[in-house]
């Protein structure tokens, strides 16, 4: 079953994510983890427009943003700071069902538990309860999280 998370009840995401829009790109995934008197922060970020992707000097950009920002956020001095900005990549597993609506307009596939099998369509819309694909050949279908035990971008 894939989970739906809140990114508002993700400490932190609000306040970056702003900065990351600014930017020109929007945050997917923030993990913020301390070890022994640092702090490893995993950012990564996505493109505004579903049909470019996001490449080094985007990551950069969006880096040299956020990481005063979090430095602020958490109290720390830069040192402590190991920051790392990237990409969702060309065959991303999505680990929150909330990550649906950053990708609206991608192809993906989902491995629906009430076919036992994958089923694959482009993003139309999402929710809390579910995510609507549509199909090559014109129609819409949606799956309940609670049925979907994986999905992933479809590389080409």
């Amino acid at each position: 079953m894939l989970n739906y998370i809140s990114t508002d009840t993700i400490p932190y995401f609000k306040d970056c994510s702003a900065v990351v829009s600014s930017a020109g790109y929007m945050l997917v995934e923030l993990q913020i983890v301390p070890q022994k008197g640092s702090v490893h922060i995993t950012a990564v970020i996505a493109s505004k427009d579903s049909e470019k992707d996001i490449g080094v000097a985007d990551c950069s950009k969006a880096h040299h943003a956020l990481q005063p920002k979090l430095i602020s956020l958490l109290g720390v001095d830069e040192d402590s700071v190991y920051m790392e900005v990237c990409s969702p990549g060309m065959e991303r597993n999505i680990k929150n069902a909330a990550e649906f609506a950053f990708f609206v307009g991608r192809d993906i596939r989902v491995w629906d538990k009430t076919v036992n099998d994958w089923v694959s369509g482009k993003i139309k819309s999402s929710d809390e309860t579910q995510v609507t694909l549509a199909k090559e050949d014109g129609g819409d279908f949606s799956v309940a999280y609670e049925n979907i035990a994986k999905a992933k971008f479809i590389h080409l």
